[in-house]
């Protein structure tokens, strides 16, 4: 589970902002905003030192009245120091402002091994063929349907001998001519 930043707003009076001085994690986190009040916006802020390492997909969030919402930061990985910065926290387009002093710790050593044992050596066994079907080669179906187009307009065209009859015949002919070239591209 990942860590939660919670911020309370409009707990003790309208658009008031409770947040903790400070926060530490190690990844990745979420900023859980429990609305106590009527509906608002909350405009959620990364200091410079902190952006550098963290980041969030939207900064101004719109929060229902006597609800919660949920804001995710999303933290490099690849970090190899601890990184301290300053989350700001407005509420109702700057009614209050609070900050709150994040500190992301650097990931372990040796975190990011991998176990490994014998059975990597080994070959892994050779998946089985896939069957392929009509479904898996609809060009095929289609060719066929084009040959039936064809055979029955010039049976049509062989029976009436019509001009009318012909020219629609020609007209199915281009129609296969073309669905035969883009299925072969």
């Amino acid at each position: 589970m990942p860590d939660e930043l919670p911020i309370h707003i409009s707990r003790e009076e309208l658009h008031a902002v409770e947040a903790p001085a400070g926060f530490e994690t190690d990844g990745s986190f979420d900023v859980r905003l429990v609305n106590h009040g009527n509906s608002l916006h909350v405009h959620l802020h990364l200091d410079d030192r902190l952006s550098r390492v963290a980041r969030m997909d939207a900064t101004n969030h719109y929060v229902e009245g006597d609800s919660e919402r949920v804001v995710r930061v999303e933290v490099a990985g690849n970090r190899e120091e601890d990184a301290f910065g300053k989350l700001k926290v407005v509420s109702a387009y700057g009614a209050q402002t609070r900050w709150v002093d994040v500190e992301v710790l650097a990931p372990e050593e040796g975190g990011g091994q991998v176990q490994v044992d014998e059975s990597l050596g080994k070959p892994s066994p050779e998946p089985e063929p896939e069957r392929t079907g009509l479904r898996d080669r609809p060009e095929v179906l289609v060719g066929a349907f084009g040959l039936l187009a064809l055979a029955i307009a010039g049976a049509s065209v062989a029976v009436s001998g019509s001009l009318m009859v012909t020219a629609g015949a020609l007209a199915v002919f281009g129609g296969v001519v073309v669905a035969a070239l883009l299925l072969l591209e």
